[in-house]
């Protein structure tokens, strides 16, 4: 049996990829360890797939000026050798990365124990996690055709994101029930903040409830510690913290989705052909890469796109309201997307690749 090391962690959008990948690996015959950091979000999220985890130590590197910066580079170097040591101790065939921080050591560990990586970039533009790793991979999987530009010719691959297969088995009358949804004539319109949610979403949501409430059902994945309980109760509207095993029936239900633009779940409402809003994480308070997503899905006609800077009560009904109008034209714009069989194309890459 082949082996494979994946790592990435940080946020959900560089762990869930990976677990949409995992079926497919054993079905090919792959033993499959992971590498994240000791108490990273992605330790949950991998245990709970029953797969062997390994935590290493985990630095993040900056562009801003942080006391931690003097001594988060000792963490990245102290992971570096503890990644060489479980390489070692595992023998594996490759590494595949989703990126973070917590992918660096790795790939650089794997480079060193001449094991071959492939990384998965999501993003238009490659983060600064998987800048540093490039250098010491094979390959370069990516979701946009505007990346390939910004990859090494001889390593870029175009092969989309990988998706979870349960997510295309949601029943939408569970979602309604689980939400006691009273009126099931109304469409369901689900707002989903990121994984760890969105106050300027969350706050103008809630400014025109009463309006919204007129026309939809709405599902409020708010984030943790962002419940408002002054809405407990209100027929129609159904907030969570997030929701597991609930989203993908959440998802089957929802007739229209407003989400922030980080690239895994923006991929995810292509593949579910979602019509969508997107409220891309502004630049400053991020690198742009959100932006950069938004505006290459409203240019292939699969979203509308409202900068954060421009949200107001006015504007987010009026294009709740349209975008809900002209659904049927993004669904189109999906359905001709000729979208990739992206875990075809990224196990098919992992066997030309192992060693």
């Amino acid at each position: 049996m082949k082996k494979i090391i994946m790592t990435g962690g940080g946020t959900a959008g560089h762990v869930t990829p990976n677990i949409a990948l995992m079926p497919a690996l054993k079905e090919a015959g792959y033993d499959i360890s992971y590498i994240g950091s000791y108490n990273g979000m992605e330790r949950g999220l991998i245990e709970a797939q029953g797969i062997k985890y390994y935590g290493i130590s985990s630095g993040k590197l900056r562009r801003y000026f942080d006391w931690k910066n003097f001594s988060d580079p000792f963490k990245v170097l102290k992971g570096y050798f503890q990644a060489i040591r479980l390489i070692k101790k595992i023998k594996p065939n490759i590494v595949f990365s989703k990126g973070g921080f917590v992918s660096v050591p790795v790939v650089l560990a794997a480079k060193f124990c001449k094991v071959p990586a492939i990384i998965h970039e999501s993003d238009i533009t490659p983060g600064l996690a998987n800048r540093l790793a490039i250098p010491r991979s094979k390959k370069v999987c990516c979701n946009f055709p505007e990346t390939m530009k910004y990859l090494p010719k001889d390593k870029a691959v175009l092969t989309g994101s990988p998706i979870r297969a349960e997510l295309f088995g949601g029943d939408p009358n569970k979602a309604i029930e689980y939400c006691h949804f009273t009126d099931t004539t109304k469409p369901i319109l689900l707002i989903v903040g990121g994984s760890s949610g969105s106050k300027v979403i969350n706050d103008s949501v809630r400014k025109v409830l009463p309006e919204l409430l007129e026309q939809f059902n709405i599902i409020h994945l708010c984030g943790k510690g962002n419940l408002d309980s002054s809405l407990d109760g209100l027929v129609g509207y159904a907030q969570f913290e997030y929701a597991n095993k609930e989203l993908t029936d959440m998802f089957a239900s929802a007739d229209l989705v407003i989400s922030r633009a980080g690239a895994n779940s923006i991929c995810e409402l292509l593949a579910l052909r979602k019509p969508n809003i997107l409220i891309p994480l502004s630049a400053a308070a991020s690198r742009g890469d959100q932006i950069l997503n938004a505006k290459s899905f409203k240019r292939q006609g699969f979203s509308v796109v409202i900068e954060e800077e421009s949200l107001n009560d006015k504007l987010l009904l009026e294009t709740v309201n349209s975008t809900f109008k002209n659904k049927e034209q993004y669904i189109k714009a999906m359905n001709a997307s000729g979208q990739i069989d992206s875990i075809g194309a990224i196990i098919s890459l992992i066997k030309e690749t192992s060693i």
